[in-house]
């Protein structure tokens, strides 16, 4: 069976039939281009940066002490943006005066590299406004890891303004089981020796009830409600599979740790028409514990989208 370009290029989450374990499933990122530029580019950068003209506090935060880490990023997506996309993004260097240009949004910025006041933004907001992906940049120090700073515009139910300041383990602590079974120290000190040059990538699955890319803590009463108006008659367009990309790239200079989240969505009545997908999720859906189901936003419709499956499944 050929896929539509919509189920090729969508990255499919599960390996196995237990993909609702959580584990270190961080594999190493060969090429092509970690960091992704699609056909929704321009919808999902003026939705970006919608947000942070709007939600600033929500969508970006900050230590002082995190500026050349910073830096670091730009430096290291520019070069691959012009690397992978080069018809796409221009960079012209003249020692330290950089002009970068992006083609896509008719876009030229002159700026000398390191100074902040040569941008309108910090560099870490600068670079995150021409990337869909969100940026978050955990720093190294005293044996752990923290959560210094971060441009977040698509978070899945979490919020920066909350997180911002946190280590690693008081970011996941509320996952299931990743405490009692030692998944934060092991994740941890995995993270902890990440090599400059060798990026990581994973991927992490849940369902959205709607298409809603921005889904923070702070915004739940505007698309909390959809999970209640789920049914086995409209899960199939409604119910959406959500996708995050997720990379690591360590920082040679200030050893922190750049983390990129790329959120995919795909209507259910889309991803289930390759039949393969159809039946393994069914199983994944079907076997899903509660206290997963719970922690995923799943519970209210689960039972509704098992339905749909087991409808569509006799189709076939």
């Amino acid at each position: 069976m050929i896929l539509k370009d919509d189920l090729r290029s969508f990255p499919f989450p599960f390996g196995d039939s237990q993909a609702y374990k959580y584990s270190n499933n961080a594999v190493p990122l060969l090429p092509p281009n970690p960091i992704e530029v699609t056909d929704k580019y321009l919808d999902e950068i003026r939705l970006k940066r919608e947000l942070l003209t709007n939600h600033p506090e929500r969508c970006y935060q900050s230590s002082p002490h995190t500026m050349d880490a910073q830096w670091e990023v730009v430096d290291l997506i520019l070069h691959h943006l012009v690397h992978f996309y080069p018809e796409q993004f221009e960079l012209e260097k003249n020692d330290e005066q950089w002009i970068f240009s992006n083609v896509l949004t008719n876009e030229r910025v002159a700026f000398i590299f390191g100074d902040r006041t040569t941008l309108e933004e910090e560099p870490l907001d600068f670079i995150g406004r021409h990337v869909q992906e969100d940026l978050l940049l955990m720093m190294q120090r005293d044996g752990d890891l923290f959560l210094d700073a971060g441009q977040l515009c698509f978070p899945a139910n979490w919020s920066l303004y909350f997180n911002v300041g946190m280590t690693f383990k008081e970011i996941h602590s509320p996952i299931p089981g990743f405490q009692s079974e030692l998944l934060d120290d092991r994740i941890l000190q995995f993270l902890m020796r990440i090599e400059a040059g060798t990026p990581w990538g994973r991927k992490n699955w849940s369902l959205m009830a709607g298409n809603k890319l921005d889904t923070s803590l702070e915004t739940f009463a505007e698309w909390g409600q959809a999970r209640k108006q789920v049914t086995k008659e409209n899960a199939g367009w409604l119910v959406h599979l959500r996708v995050e990309m997720q990379k690591l790239f360590r920082l040679p200079k200030s050893n922190g740790i750049l983390f990129t989240i790329h959120s995919h969505m795909l209507p259910l009545e889309r991803f289930i028409q390759h039949p393969p997908w159809l039946e393994q999720f069914y199983a994944i859906l079907h076997g899903l514990p509660d206290f997963i189901s719970d922690y995923k936003g799943i519970s209210h419709y689960r039972q509704h989208v098992l339905e749909y499956l087991v409808e569509e499944m006799k189709k076939r």
